[in-house]
Formats: structure tokens, sequence, C-alpha cells
């Protein structure tokens, strides 16, 4: 991570070794730094993952709830530590500009807890102390975009950029419609999850406060992303979802060109702007390229007004998933070039490797079993006779195991070649269940508290307990990390039960169907989806094996190129008998990684 005061983000880092991360050589004797072993609460600093001219971004252990998390600590250039935890400022003419910032990270963090988005940063808990203030977040592993980019072979094409786009037009939306805006969007406060998802990094909020204060403005603005409304009030020029639209179709444009577009202020007078449409009209559509230049227009009053309007430019409403792109490709260990262009090619990029397998055992007495989408082992329910199979998750009989002997085909990085008109992305098990997710309603709120996330390959349970503020029907799927095995775990045959009670909570799995963790290594994605009316999910292609559900994959991937509705085609079609039949939900993801120890 920089050290630059320009750079506050969240957590930019490689997945590290197993075990407590060590802090980087001479970190804490150069900076204010907490050391490893510093205790804050349940947390456990472990180790230093980065530090920008506002905060300081640590490796924690949560001894509560037993996992790693990334813990944020406002910790402006111009403090000091009084004592070992203490933090004060270093001058009193900095006092106001301090409280200021400590104020605006508190709100940030206070903002970020209330969405629970798949592409925006989750904050769990934030809290003030020590005369500064922390906020915990998970520890997301990844490259950011920028440095994603750099490592692409040639820039992307339009289906790459497409779900790019997709998920993060998504996020906005969300925040968007509470009057909040990001204003800080930039390929470096874009992270490249490992698993190819997006994630929107923190909004920078003390770093713009402080930048209020001192009318230091060309300091904090990442100069060629900010539109023009963001360098001073004008009239007529108020900041609005169009800012971070603008923001956005920089970032397009800097992934095209390999430079971002020209800074907003040198705009004013001979706009030096040459549109993309001109330049790229032989690899990227007309419609895509005259999109993205609509929203890098100068005036705010020329450009798309919010979300709805530049996803209807881009003919995204027309794509049935919408989620994140194909895995990135391992990142160079090297800073990356801000000048750097990409070189143009009409060669496909090589085929990136396909991810660890994942499933989870349950429950005792392995049985093979051939499923649809290949071998699939499971264990033998305790009580039931010989060949009945076991639950494995949430209120479910889940599947006793979901452990995939096949690996799946490596998938291609974009090929250099002239977009077609826009199609239904490809499927896949993953983008499906961020399909489901982008599509819950935001004011029915899922949450789900999991007991060890980090699970000790036949050795430990996986239990977890759902909250929902609306009563409704319990969903739980699940995709391991092999990537292609996608089931429904709950509802099942031996347990049907599925309700839950508004502000309820549900502790899973029940206690007659115990889920052990059964390997191989790596990561289960789950999501809860909490249903208003109960779901049919007869048009997914979905098989039953013995007592629970799964999506054939070839089966799943030809209904997913057919479908056309507005929802997600794996959120199943709600039941009832009037009409028009309401189908709101809520849905919360979580993941459970399985290590050997």
């Amino acid at each position: 991570m920089s050290t630059s005061p320009e750079d506050d983000r969240t957590v930019l880092s490689s997945a590290p070794p197993p075990g407590p991360a060590p802090a980087a050589a001479g970190a804490h004797e150069r900076s204010n730094a907490l050391p490893p072993g510093t205790r804050l609460g349940e947390f456990e600093i472990t180790g230093i993952l980065g530090e920008g001219g506002f905060g300081i971004v640590y490796l924690a252990y949560d001894s509560s709830l037993e996992r790693q998390v990334a813990l944020k600590e406002y910790m402006p250039s111009f403090a000091a530590r009084s004592t070992e935890v203490h933090v004060s400022v270093r001058s009193a003419q900095n006092a106001e500009s301090y409280e200021a910032g400590l104020r605006s990270f508190v709100n940030e963090a206070r903002l970020l807890a209330q969405f629970d988005h798949p592409s925006l940063v989750k904050v769990y808990r934030f809290w003030e102390a020590n005369g500064t203030a922390y906020m915990v977040m998970p520890y997301y592993r990844g490259a950011t975009l920028k440095q994603t980019l750099k490592d692409l072979p040639a820039a992307p094409d339009e289906a790459w950029l497409r779900q790019l786009l997709a998920p993060l037009l998504d996020a906005l939306d969300q925040i968007h419609q509470h009057q909040c805006f990001h204003r800080d969007i930039a390929p470096d406060n874009i992270l490249m999850l490992e698993e190819g998802r997006p994630l929107l990094l923190d909004f920078g909020a003390a770093r713009r406060a402080i930048g209020d204060m001192n009318q230091a403005f060309t300091v904090i603005l990442k100069q060629n992303y900010a539109p023009i409304e963001q360098y001073a009030e004008m009239p007529g020029m108020r900041q609005g979802p169009w800012t971070d639209l603008y923001a956005l179709a920089s970032v397009v444009h800097f992934a095209i060109d390999g430079r971002a577009p020209p800074p907003a202020v040198s705009r004013m007078m001979a706009d030096p702007y040459v549109p993309l449409a001109a330049r790229y009209a032989e690899r990227y559509s007309g419609a895509f390229l005259e999109a993205i230049d609509r929203a890098l227009a100068f005036r705010p009053e020329d450009r798309p007004q919010d979300v709805a309007a530049l996803r209807a430019l881009l003919g995204l409403d027309t794509i049935a998933v919408r989620a994140a792109p194909p895995a990135a490709p391992p990142h160079a260990t090297s800073a990356p070039d801000p000048d750097r262009r990409h070189p143009r090619s009409d060669t496909a990029q090589p085929a990136r490797a396909a991810p660890r397998g994942s499933a989870m055992l349950l429950g005792a007495g392995a049985a093979v079993v051939l499923g649809a989408a290949g071998w699939w082992a499971y264990a033998e329910m305790q009580g039931k006779p010989p060949g009945a199979h076991a639950g494995r998750a949430a209120e479910t009989v889940p599947p006793r195991a979901s452990a995939l002997r096949q690996a799946p085909a490596p998938t291609a990085a974009p090929a250099q070649v002239p977009a077609p008109a826009p199609v239904p992305a490809a499927l896949t098990p993953a983008l499906a269940l961020d399909a489901v997710l982008a599509g819950a309603s935001p004011e029915r709120q899922v949450s789900v508290r999991v007991e060890n996330p980090r699970l000790r390959i036949n050795r430990d349970m996986i239990r977890f307990s759902v909250r929902s503020s609306h009563a409704g029907f319990v969903y739980v799927y699940m995709v391991g990390a092999q990537g292609n095995d996608f089931h429904l775990l709950f509802p099942n045959a031996v347990d049907r039960k599925n309700r839950i009670g508004a502000g309820a909570t549900l502790d899973l799995p029940r206690p007659r169907w115990p889920l052990r963790a059964s390997g191989p290594e790596g990561t289960d994605r789950l999501l809860v989806m909490v249903s208003d009316r109960p779901r049919d999910f007869s048009a997914t292609g979905m098989a039953t094996e013995g007592d629970f559900s799964a999506f054939p994959f070839a089966r799943a991937a030809e209904l997913q190129r057919r479908h056309t509705g507005a929802a997600p085609l794996y959120a199943g079609t709600p039941v009832c008998l009037e009409m028009p039949c309401p189908g709101d939900y809520g849905a919360a993801a979580f993941t459970v990684e399985e290590v050997r120890e």
C-alpha cells in the first residue's frame, strides 16, 4: 500500500501465509502503527496491512468470532501517540482539522455499516476510544483494478468491462438511493477479489473533511477521475449520482486507453477530450463507447443523471446476470505504473488457473453418489438407514458433502476482438449467486453470524445463525470453491420447515444433521435468502439427488441463456394465489474456509 497522503485505501493485499501475519520490517519504528500483540477489546493486532495519510490498516484476530479481520484506525499524519495506544494531535493549530476528520471517519463507518452489498466494503463494527476511532471490516484479499489492468497483456474487451461495471453500478445505485455519494472512485480504489468480484473501497470521508477545512482540493482529489463539480462549489454544478458516474466512466477510459481522461480543470476553456467512440470503434461497440463518453461529459447536466440512465445507455438491463468479471490474473509484486499504456494485441490472453475445489462432509460414514454435475461424497445422516443422505446447511438437510471430484475448465481471459452486441453473461455458479444477492430488496435486512468461518478438515463442524428483519421463507445456497458445484441446500426432503419470524434468529444446522468440514482446502460460498413468499425453482432445472437439490451445470447454463426476466433466475419464482405476486426477498452472503492443520 502506498504511503502517500492521498492514499487511504482500506485493504490491498494478496493472501498471507497461514498463521499470524508479521508486521512489515521496521514498520513500527518508522510509524505510529500499533505493534503486533496490542489488544483493542476482542481484537488482537497481528500485522500491518498498510498505512495512508489518514489511517492505518491492521490485520487483526477477532477472538470472539475466531476469524481474521482488517482493523482500520484513524491516524492522520499530523497526529501522534501520546501513550502506548492513545492518539492526540501534534499541534493545537491542527486540532480542528483532527476533530473534523475523526467525525467524518466515524460517519463513514456508520454509513458503510448500513449497507450489505457484495461490491461494497462491509463494516462489522466501529467505535471511538483512545482519542481516535476504529472500524473493523472483512479481510479482503486481491489486487487493485489498477494493478490487474497493468498485468493484462492487452486492454480488456467489452464483455469483461460490462461484467466489471454491472456489480459496481448496482453498488452505487444502493448508496445513491440513500443520498450518499462515493466521490473517490479510481482504479486504485477498486479491489479485484481473488474470486474475481470487484469491491468498491472506502469513501475517503476523513480525507475529504480535512481537505475541505484546509482548502486543499488539488491534493485530496484524484484529478483525472474527479469531475469539475468536485473542485469547488459552482452555480449549477451540484454533486450527485452523476459525479460518481463520471469517475466510473474515467475508470473505463483508463482500462481502454491505458490513460485516464484529461483533468476536468483542463477542459473548462478548450476541451482536449477526444471521445472514445472516435478512437476505438474497431474494438468496442458504438453504443458502449458512446455511453462512456456521455458519462464523461464536462457539464453535469449532459451526463446520465443516475445509475438507471447509464444502465439503459449501456444496455446492462438486458443482461440477465449482473456479476463479477472473470477472475483476475495473478498480480505482479512491482508497483503499478500510472502512465503505462496497455499493449494492443488481437491474440487471446492465456487461460487462468481454475480455483481449488472445496466442500464439506456432513456427519460420518461417507457414501459415494453420482450427481448431475459430477461425483459427490456424502455422509450418512444420523438416525437414518444406510444409503440415506445427511443434511448440509441452514435449516435444511444439507447434502452431506459437496466434494467435487472433477475440476472445471479454466476460464479464458478477455480476448482482444471486436465486441459483439450485448448478450447474457455466461453462467457460473458464483455469478448466479451474485445475481441473487444483487436482486435482494435493500429494506429487507438479513444477517448471518458464523460461529467459526475457518474450519479444520475432518475436525470442525459448521454452525451459523440467521436473522431477518422480515418474516419469510429461508433458502440456503452453496457454491464450493471448485466453482461449478451449485446447491440449494435448504429446504430439502428431510426438513421443509423453513419459516423465520420478523426479528427472529434461526440457529443452523439443527442437531440431527451436523455438518463437518471434509475438504479439500478452499473457500465455500454460501447465501441465505429470506423470501416473503415460498419460491418455485422448477424453471432453473433444479434436480434432486436423495434429500437435497442441486442445479446441474449444463442444464442451468442453457436455461440462463434463454432467461429474459428482470429478476435473477436462481432466486426462483414467488408462489402466491393473488396476482400480481410480490417477489421481494432479503439476502446475505458469507463464506467458510476449510483448512488442513
